[in-house]
């Protein structure tokens, strides 16, 4: 391990390659056209709507930034 940070010999180890970390994760950036928009501060759902970030929406009853959900 030359860098001492798990990679192994050239960077070939378990964590070598990019985005080995986000592999995976749902609700990550890019989650796709369906789903939900949700607002943390109070639960309202709205449907979400493509090209559009849920964080860019405000929740129509409390006006927080929304959050994607599934």
């Amino acid at each position: 391990m030359p860098g001492k940070d798990g990679t192994g010999p050239l960077g070939q180890g378990p964590v070598a390659g990019r985005g080995a970390g986000r592999r995976g994760q749902r609700g990550a950036i890019g989650a796709g056209p369906a789903g939900y928009c949700v607002c943390p501060q109070c639960g309202e759902k709205t449907k979400h709507t493509a090209g559009i970030p849920c964080t860019s929406v405000r929740c129509p009853k409390c006006g927080t930034a929304m959050i994607r959900g599934s």
